[in-house]
């Protein structure tokens, strides 16, 4: 019901009766920061058959996205797929896990948060170094075009010729679940719309600091005309 109240093609979704549907515990402190349990349940039963089975919509789309809250080989057959096509494709390794290098290849924009950042390195999560350092490092290891986001700060964007803090704008921030989500899709959007990297970013931005003013992910979940305001503001602050 609610992927058709908002315009999403649920014809690739598939149901089991293996396993129960996914779901997650959302444990928000009084900064309205947050931390989730999960259990994944149905969804770790995609697989790169699952994927294949879509390729025809991939084909027809303008970016491709994976996140990592499915099984790597859904996530990195997304990826060939969408580079088989000559989709810009786009990785958010949330929540991080080891990935092998060979990935990077086919990922045009890798958006860790920055405690994925270090995760993705073998680092502790609150490893002290500089973020731009580590993402030279994971540069080093294949990963071309790097966007980090950084809560609050907004997002860094290191690519060949690019190295650029964007920041975030000011916000009453109620409930932070959803941002990096928020963020992601907004980003996609700029890129499928032909924006560059940086205006793309400042739209993913737009969305990630709207999301944290209301309670829930779905409910915070920007309007196209809200982004777009909120877009303009950013923009005309950078």
């Amino acid at each position: 019901e609610l992927y058709k109240a908002e315009g999403v093609d649920a014809a690739y979704v598939e149901q089991t009766a293996q396993s129960p549907t996914a779901v997650g515990f959302i444990i928000l402190n009084d900064r309205g920061e947050n931390f989730i349990i999960m259990d994944y349940g149905a969804t770790n039963q995609i697989d790169a058959a699952f994927v294949d089975r879509a390729e025809s919509c991939i084909g027809q789309s303008d970016v491709v996205m994976a996140v990592l809250e499915v099984p790597l080989v859904a996530a990195i057959r997304a990826m060939e797929l969408g580079r088989k096509h000559g989709k810009i494709t786009i990785l958010n390794p949330a929540p991080a896990a080891p990935i092998p290098d060979e990935i990077f290849a086919l990922v045009d924009y890798l958006t860790p948060n920055e405690s994925e950042l270090r995760i993705l390195l073998g680092l502790r999560p609150d490893d002290p170094r500089p973020s731009r350092e580590l993402v030279q490092m994971l540069r080093r290891r294949g990963a071309r075009n790097v966007v980090v986001t950084l809560g609050s700060r907004g997002v860094l964007i290191v690519t060949e010729t690019i190295d650029v803090e964007i920041p975030s704008a000011t916000v009453d921030v109620v409930d932070t679940t959803g941002a990096g989500d928020a963020f992601n899709s907004g980003f996609a959007v700029g890129l499928a719309e032909g924006r560059s990297v940086i205006d793309a970013a400042r739209l993913g931005v737009a969305c990630g600091a709207l999301v944290c003013t209301k309670l829930g992910v779905i409910p915070g979940m920007a309007t196209r005309q809200a982004a777009d305001k909120m877009y303009r503001t950013i923009a005309a602050a950078t």
